[in-house]
């Protein structure tokens, strides 16, 4: 079994608190559009529900994901489809699959050009990469107050703090064409996402936002954070729940030649 280092993904608050990822997900998998037998990389699989949802639907997945927490809780709750601890720059797979479908991933891996790299030479001659994530100005509303708080602390906030690659669509469909694909399908788009209850803003911080915190202790950390309520709230909470400001890109490529392999 590989070692668990620093692994910062809480699978249980990940599915008690942030289903509405593998929720909005549910669309993909409809533009993914499976067909019976196809075999399927389900990549960043997180806790395993799109990878089962795409297994129903008579596809054979196989899901993969950095976080060995993940990983070891799809594999509980899901036995009949094969997980796999694996990172998106350092896939060994060729020409094994169909198609390649990530959800709400593709914004943690860098360099993202690595990434394209594996993902292209993991797909078979006109197979299909099928993904959406965060796009140019998601979650920005949040992460500059976070930001701006950190700062007014006294502190400096490092690029190396942030952990997240949100490309425009024509910087993400640019690197896809370099590493070989035909883009038959992008869209940017505003997705806004609630953000369940009064502790929604704080879970989602603690779930997601750790490495923005890189150096601060914990107490400054949660007074950093009540602040970030306290400014946002006339911005992004209402009718009892915070609503972050999410931004979305959805792709579609194709593999139509053998380059760079």
């Amino acid at each position: 079994m590989v070692k668990a280092v620093n692994d910062q993904w809480n699978a249980n608050l990940y599915d008690q608190s942030h289903s509405f990822v593998s929720r909005y997900g549910k669309d993909l998998v409809q533009l993914l559009a499976p067909r019976e037998k196809e075999k399927i990389l389900d990549l960043g699989c997180g806790t395993g529900d799109l990878a089962y949802k795409i297994w129903t639907l008579g596809a054979n997945v196989t899901g993969v994901d950095k976080s060995i927490n993940m990983v070891e809780q799809a594999r509980s709750k899901y036995e009949d489809i094969t997980f796999d601890v694996k990172d998106a720059t350092e896939l060994e797979y060729k020409e094994e699959f169909d198609a390649v479908f990530s959800n709400a991933t593709l914004h943690w891996v860098k360099p993202p050009e690595k990434a394209l790299y594996c993902i292209y030479r993991s797909l078979k001659h006109d197979g299909r990469f099928v993904a959406e994530f965060g796009g140019k100005g998601n979650v920005q509303t949040i992460t500059n107050e976070i930001i701006s708080e950190i700062q007014a602390e006294g502190m400096e906030f490092k690029e190396i703090q942030f952990p997240w690659f949100y490309p425009s669509i024509g910087e993400y469909t640019t690197l896809m064409e370099i590493a070989g694909f035909r883009v038959t399908y992008a869209e940017h788009y505003n997705r806004p996402t609630k953000l369940d209850g009064e502790q929604g803003l704080k879970n989602w911080i603690k779930m997601f936002g750790g490495q923005l915190f890189s150096g601060i202790d914990e107490q400054q950390k949660q007074d950093i954070i009540s602040r970030v309520e306290n400014n946002l709230r006339e911005v992004l909470f209402t009718e009892g729940n915070w609503h972050a400001d999410y931004k979305r890109i959805r792709v579609v490529g194709k593999k139509e030649a053998n380059i760079n392999l």
